[in-house]
């Protein structure tokens, strides 16, 4: 099991950028791959990206292709979201999740551990 928190989100402009963090305690964070996902008031949740032990793969949803970037630090236990280009629908409740799936998925319920969620408000 491991705990996340993440921090980084706040009221932004369309076209601006924010920079997500979660970060994770305990030793074993680069066991797990890492996922960030979203929900919109009165939507499902959603993928978002993700990536894997090792870095060395991500995957993203395709309406954040190109505007996202997921990475992460194993050395600071922490995985992060870069958001540029933003839009209004981009706005939602964001949350990062781990998963111990030998390979890195799309579907929450992949995911055993999430964090709180931060808000991500994006302004037209």
């Amino acid at each position: 099991q491991v705990q996340l928190v993440e921090s980084g989100g706040g009221l932004v402009q369309a076209g601006g950028s924010l920079r997500l963090s979660c970060a994770a305690s305990g030793r074993t964070f680069s066991t797990y791959n890492m996922g960030w996902f979203r929900q919109a008031p009165g939507k499902e949740r959603e993928f978002v990206a993700g990536i894997t032990r090792s870095a060395a793969f991500s995957d993203y949803a395709d309406s954040v292709k190109g505007r996202f970037a997921i990475s992460r630090d194993n050395a600071k236990n922490t995985v992060y979201l870069q958001m540029n280009s933003l839009k209004p629908e981009d706005t939602a409740v964001y949350s990062c999740a781990a998963a111990s799936t030998p390979i890195l998925l799309r579907i929450a319920r992949a995911y055993a551990d999430w964090g709180q969620g931060t808000q991500v408000t994006v302004s037209s």
